[in-house]
């Protein structure tokens, strides 16, 4: 193994460590989309290998995957054909015209700070059609309010891919200056390679910053809630309608830009 980032480095090996064989996060981002008549050009902020937004171009939309990592886009591009995959930086972007924005799995918690976060959103605003939606999926900082079942101890995981077995140990720390959940994984195989030892950073916000950011930059919120979502515990699943708290581990939203 290398000292890069292992999944983002081997993105056939983050999709085995991270099946998605239904497609839950796509289709949830989908239901999204047709429940505010969204149109048909959508921009996947962060995408990865490419499995969402494969999912919403087969579902009719045209879509542009956007990443940071010019690994996951060749993989993206080679194993999820149909997008327009382009190098960008959500920190700050300027990719065209859109109906809806998607930003699924915490990435838009990599803004670490409000500058990056305002940057962000000013971005989308722009990018976006009067009447167009933001639809994001993340981790909820209110969780960790009083909460600490997930942090300070490792958590295991282990898979095999390509007849290697693989383990890692994860753990979750608060960083409250910096506002951040801190990941520390440390990775190991048994094909004889040294551990390696991996950290990377959310930010963490709460609900009604997260609003409060949004409006101030010309949004109106229309969901706001903790599930049922692609990542939650029990998993959306077709036809279920947003709940209406935000107490658990996951954070879904759905703004729309406003027209003045």
């Amino acid at each position: 193994m290398t000292d890069g980032n292992l999944l983002t480095d081997h993105p056939a090996l983050y999709e085995a460590r991270f099946p998605d064989t239904d497609r839950l996060a796509g289709r949830w981002t989908e239901d999204c989309l047709r429940r505010y008549d969204a149109g048909p050009r959508v921009l996947d902020m962060g995408c990865g290998t490419g499995r969402d937004a494969a999912h919403l171009h087969a579902a009719g939309r045209v879509v542009t995957g956007a990443d940071i990592s010019e690994t996951m886009l060749s993989y993206a591009r080679t194993r999820h054909p149909g997008p327009d995959y382009v190098h960008a930086d959500l920190h700050g972007f300027d990719l065209g015209g859109f109906d809806a924005i998607v930003c699924l799995d915490s990435s838009l918690l990599y803004c670490h700070t409000n500058d990056q976060l305002d940057s962000f959103l000013a971005s989308c605003r722009q990018a976006l059609a009067p009447g167009g939606l933001l639809v994001a999926e993340m981790r909820n900082g209110a969780y960790f309010l009083g909460r600490t079942d997930l942090l300070d101890t490792p958590t295991a995981n282990a898979f095999t891919w390509q007849g290697i077995a693989f383990r890692s140990a994860t753990t979750l720390t608060v960083d409250r200056t910096a506002q951040l959940l801190r990941r520390t994984r440390v990775w190991s195989a048994d094909d004889g390679s040294p551990p390696v030892e991996q950290r990377s950073a959310w930010r963490l916000l709460f609900p009604q910053e997260l609003r409060r950011f949004l409006t101030a930059h010309g949004f109106d919120v229309l969901e706001l809630h903790d599930g049922p979502g692609p990542r939650t515990e029990p998993p959306w699943r077709q036809g279920e309608l947003p709940g209406t708290t935000t107490d658990a581990d996951r954070l879904h939203v759905v703004a729309r830009r406003t027209t003045h």
